[in-house]
């Protein structure tokens, strides 16, 4: 007979067992890497998100009903996965309730004792990307490895650009350390979405700045301005289109986009190099960064390549799609 354990058995356990009273937003269930082949499912505070290229079957179903028992879930989502998002609509993108209370239209989460507004009725995503949170609590531990801190805390005004925002997740972490941030996105809905996140977590969205155009166009108007930043974040999605800019593909215009961003960073800052495209290996990825960074003049004095959360588990199955950089910069 062909059973599976309620809950997966492998780390971290105090996350997927729901006992880290800081964070109740994370993975449960990573593909084949945690034996359910094309099956991942995502804890949302009181909601599951189960996403699959393939219908549900009977055995993948009765062991959620565990898992919603377990958790003490509220509530079951399915959203069919289509990893070609420009293929997809957000109609089509949307999750549909198959189990127990329906979400409100937005409700809270935690991640490292900060608080996101998510949604599961938006589309594309529900407003938090969870393979981000160690990287997010770097910036709020001011800390990305032994001997790489990322503020120096002498100096005054800490400055964040963060260039595709989204919903500003990593500004919020920044703007808990006490930086003045500044967040591009070429969406206005994310950009209130992201004010509202930062009000969910005492910090005033006045004090920061929410640009709202196309970010390539603007990190090329600040870097004309002489702008310099103590971070900036380039987690940029895998394709996008605008008026300005055109067409934007990670896996060929990644190295451009280095090379625009490394000038607004000052120097001993540091650059977020994030990229989350199946077809930019790591070692492509790292070299068309570095490319774009010495073909601005620019020296890399330091660096960091982040490995995926725990619950995002790297096997040959299920291999990292996630690529993570932190460079320091001279």
């Amino acid at each position: 007979m062909n059973t599976k354990p309620p809950l997966p058995a492998g780390s971290p356990r105090k996350l997927r067992s729901g006992r880290d009273p800081k964070t109740n937003a994370y993975r449960l269930i990573h593909g084949q890497a945690d034996g359910w082949k094309d099956l991942y499912v995502d804890r949302l505070g009181d909601f599951l998100l189960m996403q699959s290229p393939l219908p549900l079957t009977e055995l993948q179903v009765d062991a959620t009903k565990k898992w919603k028992n377990a958790l003490k879930i509220k509530g079951v989502y399915y959203k069919k996965l289509n990893r070609l998002v420009q293929q997809s609509t957000p109609t089509s993108a949307s999750p549909r309730l198959i189990m127990g209370l329906e979400a409100p239209d937005e409700f809270e989460v935690m991640e490292n004792g900060l608080k996101y507004r998510l949604s599961l009725k938006q589309g594309y995503s529900s407003g938090l990307f969870l393979d981000m949170r160690e990287n997010r609590q770097r910036i709020l531990a001011n800390h990305i490895e032994t001997g790489f801190t990322l503020f120096n805390s002498t100096r005054g005004n800490i400055t964040v650009l963060n260039v595709f925002s989204y919903t500003c997740s990593f500004s919020v972490c920044a703007a808990r350390m006490g930086a003045t941030t500044i967040n591009l996105d070429l969406s206005r809905k994310y950009l209130d979405w992201g004010r509202e996140n930062f009000r969910l977590n005492q910090v005033n969205p006045k004090d920061h700045d929410f640009i709202y155009g196309d970010a390539l166009e603007w990190i090329k108007r600040l870097a004309k301005r002489g702008d310099k930043y103590d971070l900036v974040v380039l987690d940029p999605p895998t394709f996008s289109r605008s008026k300005q800019s055109g067409v934007f593909m990670a896996k060929r215009d990644y190295g451009n986009l280095a090379k625009a961003a490394a000038p607004l960073v000052r120097k001993g800052g540091v650059l977020l190099a994030c990229c989350n495209a199946a077809g930019l290996g790591n070692a492509k990825f790292k070299e068309e960064v570095r490319r774009g960074i010495r073909s601005c003049g620019r020296k890399i004095a330091l660096s960091f390549s982040a490995m995926p959360p725990p619950d995002f588990p790297v096997t040959r199955n299920e291999p990292a799609h996630l690529k993570v950089s932190w460079l320091r910069l001279d």
